[in-house]
């Protein structure tokens, strides 16, 4: 669902009805394609609870809205955008995006040039182990994989999908995540503006292939995803690094760099960035979409964090903003379903698309067809969204739960800012407790900790590592932390 509070801004200095603002801003939205026909309105109550007005308010708004054929009211469903919007032609209205096309991509030399491999630990059974912020695999849709295959008739229409050609997904999928991501996202796109994937890595990975040649200048966050630098490393491209604070990358530091030399590329993930959860401010958003415009460099948002917010209140992503086909938007299935249920997908200008697409041929000649079947069933009957709601309420439960324990337990040993969503916390541990001995002595005493860590001497972020919480139990939780405990009383 869109951020209608921050969307709708109520002046209370202007002279006009309340009901009336809120009645010109939706339209405007409609107009401006950020609403599409035959989107459903939140209901008054909720509308009213979203942006702080009364109920008879939204009421008001509503009716103005249905005088003038914006809107139409659903028995038992409420009220939607009409299909038929007034002065524009329904069947060629599509809504304007940011995807067009800027410029000619060149051929580039796709040979790998090698990356370090993180360390691989082995676990028993019996461990408890910490990743990196997967999602818990008992809340996966098995009831919903399994009915795929079940369903004779939709078995042997799956066996005819299975044998086409692949144009970058199943359609079937590519239209239902156009649809989820243009209501959630608000980035106005159609089924061809993306490429399904096999998780957010490959998406990356292609991204990074496509647009990247050797000596390329690439700019990304420090401490950064560590499978983004191997992957622009593998590339061939050199990489510039920046900062980043309680508000997201120092774009200060970006433009520094800008100024001195081209950059053809910056990796970021705005939205609960990967290592230390910070969530990018919509100050720094703004700044950074004004020097994307003045420098014309590509950008690649990795938004895999973006269903996971805890208090309802996502800023929209970058992509979702004028930007002249120059970022290439990339999002995940995986994390809301299950590590192994591998879907990702990649919104990008038609020749960047179109170069993915044959890439991804490349390397896969096609996707888990049952899959996404199934999935692109679960956003079409609703099925996805009431998870992603299930999910959160329990992933703020354990939140809530490990922060009030680390605070309680461990304040002595380790520092860390409460979430405002995802699956993992940042803990950073204080100078005395090494955080590579903290890994290793925790092995042996029964708690694998796979999640990233980070050392760098000078750096905010020196001496810290993921924490994922969504996976486990409180009681898991519980004891994971008392290792810690332990292990840092007898430092």
């Amino acid at each position: 669902m869109l951020p209608y509070h921050k969307l709708i801004v109520i002046d209370k200095q202007n002279q006009l009805p309340v009901y009336r603002q809120i009645t010109n801003r939706l339209i405007s939205l409609i107009r401006e394609g950020l609403i599409p026909p035959g989107t459903f309105f939140p209901g008054t109550r909720q509308m009213a609870e979203f942006i702080t007005v009364n109920r008879k308010t939204i009421i008001n708004a509503y009716e103005e809205l249905m005088t003038e054929d914006w809107i139409e009211s659903v028995d038992r469903k409420g009220y939607r955008v009409t299909p038929e919007l007034p002065i524009i032609k329904p069947r060629s209205f599509q809504p304007p995006n940011s995807f067009s096309s800027c410029d000619n991509m060149t051929a580039r030399n796709l040979a790998l040039q090698g990356g370090s491999q993180p360390e691989h630990r082995t676990t028993k059974s019996w461990d408890i182990v910490v990743n990196d912020g997967y999602p818990d695999p008992e809340l996966a849709p098995f009831n919903e994989i399994s009915k795929v295959y079940r369903d004779k008739a939709t078995s042997a229409r799956i066996k005819q999908l299975m044998c086409l050609r692949d144009q970058g997904g199943l359609p079937l999928l590519k239209e239902a995540t156009a649809l989820f991501l243009n209501e959630t996202r608000g980035l106005n796109i159609r089924k061809d503006d993306l490429v399904i994937t096999r998780g957010a890595q490959m998406a990356i990975y292609i991204a990074a292939t496509v647009l990247l040649a050797k000596g390329d200048h690439v700019v990304v966050t420090e401490p950064n995803y560590r499978y983004a630098d191997e992957i622009i490393e593998n590339t061939g491209a050199h990489i510039s690094k920046i900062g980043i604070d309680a508000e997201g990358p120092a774009l200060d530091q970006l433009e520094q760099i800008l100024k001195k030399s081209p950059v053809k590329m910056l990796y970021i993930v705005p939205h609960l960035h990967h290592p230390t959860t910070i969530t990018m401010s919509a100050e720094r958003r703004q700044q950074l979409l004004q020097l994307i415009e003045r420098y014309r460099f590509y950008v690649i948002e990795d938004d895999y964090g973006y269903d996971f917010h805890y208090t309802n209140n996502p800023i929209l992503p970058l992509a979702s903003s004028p930007h002249g086909g120059k970022i290439i938007y990339i999002g995940s299935f995986t994390k809301l379903l299950a590590p192994s249920i591998r879907v990702g997908y990649m919104i990008a200008a038609p020749d960047i698309v179109k170069k993915a697409t044959d890439l991804k041929r490349l390397i896969d000649l096609r996707g888990d067809t049952f899959i996404e079947f199934m999935l692109a069933q679960m956003i079409i009957n609703g099925d996805l969204v009431r998870h992603i709601n299930r999910s959160n309420k329990l992933y703020a439960r354990r939140c809530d739960f490990i922060c009030d324990l680390l605070t309680k337990k461990l304040s002595h040993a380790v520092e860390f800012t409460r979430p405002l969503g995802g699956m993992a916390i940042w803990l950073r541990f204080k100078r005395q407790y090494p955080v590579n001995k903290i890994i290793n002595d925790a092995a042996h005493a029964g708690l694998c900790m796979i999640g990233m860590p980070f050392r760098l001497a000078g750096n905010p972020n020196d001496n810290g590592i993921r924490f994922g919480f969504a996976s486990l139990s409180e009681e898991e939780i519980s004891k994971a932390v008392d290792i810690l405990v332990k292990l840092t009383s007898c430092s």
